[in-house]
């Protein structure tokens, strides 16, 4: 009966079913043009690029303008076909595309940092304009008049960004590894908390509304899912990447977030399981298995006469353990540990075959992604990397 509440296993890897090359730098953003053959990028090399799928079957530019500086990032709104583009030089300009995605119109720009601008989010329901820069801001405009409507100095540089409609709060992520949470009004805001469980700074932010979930990519190569709307401050870890966590994506209708890194891996978690919180690790002075004392235990090894050994932590348990009582590994799919890791001898014996069963899918991009979208209407991703190369790919699942 066990096995039968364990979850499907998704058995269709993401099938590449185009490449768009053409740019000069890196593909900082980019995005899948809704209900069209279309794709939006802003590159290192000053251009954005509307790029339309032609009989041949290859994409080519029916736009190709060119920025006073890098585009950094973009913000494109398909309903008013409003695209924002942050630069290099803290200016986001702001154009209309027209029907036809054959031609873009500047409605305006603002200087909205005093250096780069790292992520941007437009909000049609408010009309505002959200951004972040190198500058360590927060900043969010008026996109009808480009006023500035009020700004919050964060802690470091900000790579995350969210934003929820409905209690108007904003979710910001930075490198110190800090995610703030902050309450907007028209012209104010507030700050809610702050909240760390990363080692390194936060790289990507993904909000889910519905479930009211945020998930946090980080430097450290980890994800953690923060429950935020069930106030229980349960905090999971993802641990699936071999290098630092770029860009995250949640499929709502399928329950999936999809993450990619700079080690060029697609993975493609199953979170429509009940999953685990890893548990917090024990301070001991000795082994908590065997009592073989810690190599800063002086006293112990002295009335004992033993060499003070080496601790570890069991991932499953959190205790503190000696290499000897810890010589197993074991994956821990709900517990996030996608890979194996250090457990000790009995929380090894403790797990089952049908624990260990896998609740993500891993995928090589073959390019060191720096950003994603997700296009959920026809279940298409978009990746582009610092290889200057975007690709779409095909990810409908299908349950085995």
């Amino acid at each position: 009966m066990a096995a039968d509440t364990q979850p499907k296993a998704l058995t269709r890897k993401p099938l590449l079913l185009n490449k768009v090359e053409g740019s000069q730098d890196v593909v900082n953003m980019a995005a899948i043009v809704p209900k069209e053959d279309g794709v939006i990028s802003v590159s290192e090399d000053r251009t954005v690029r509307v790029w339309l799928k032609r009989d041949s079957g290859q994409y080519w530019p029916s736009i190709y303008h060119a920025m006073p500086s890098p585009c950094s990032c973009m913000s494109f709104n398909p309903e008013t076909r409003r695209l924002s583009i942050g630069l290099d030089n803290g200016t986001i300009s702001e154009f209309i595309l027209s029907e036809d995605y054959n031609k873009m119109t500047l409605v305006k720009s603002y200087q909205a940092h005093q250096s780069r601008v790292i992520m941007i989010l437009f909000v049609l329901e408010m009309e505002w304009v959200l951004s972040t820069g190198q500058d360590k801001h927060f900043t969010w405009h008026c996109s009808e008049s480009g006023q500035r409507l009020g700004g919050y100095r964060t802690s470091a540089g900000a790579c995350g960004l969210q934003f929820d409609v409905e209690t108007r709060h904003v979710f910001v992520g930075d490198h110190s590894g800090q995610v703030t949470i902050l309450k907007l009004e028209q012209e104010s805001c507030s700050l809610v908390t702050t909240f760390k469980g990363h080692t390194g700074g936060v790289t990507a932010l993904c909000w889910d509304p519905i479930q009211r979930v945020l998930f946090s990519g980080s430097s450290d190569h980890s994800i953690i899912m923060w429950d935020i709307g069930g106030r229980k401050g349960t905090a999971i870890e993802l641990q699936g990447h071999n290098d630092k966590v770029q860009s995250l994506s949640y499929a709502h209708h399928t329950r999936q977030l999809i993450s990619c890194g700079a080690d060029g891996g697609i993975v493609v978690w199953n979170m429509d399981v009940e999953r685990q919180e890893t548990p917090e690790w024990l301070d001991s002075d000795s082994c908590q298995k065997c009592d073989q004392p810690f190599f800063w235990n002086f006293k112990q090894m002295w009335d004992s006469k033993k060499i003070g050994l080496r601790q570890h932590h069991c991932r499953k348990c959190g205790k503190a353990v000696c290499g000897k009582c810890s010589s197993k590994r074991s994956s821990i799919p709900l517990m996030g540990f996608e890979f194996e890791v250090r457990v000790c001898d009995s929380c090894h014996e403790s797990i089952t075959d049908e624990e260990r069963a896998p609740t993500a899918t891993f995928h090589d991009s073959k390019h060191n992604i720096v950003h994603v979208h997700f296009d959920a209407t026809r279940g298409w991703l978009l990746t582009s990397g610092t290889d200057k190369i975007i690709k779409l790919w095909d990810m409908t699942p299908v349950v085995s």
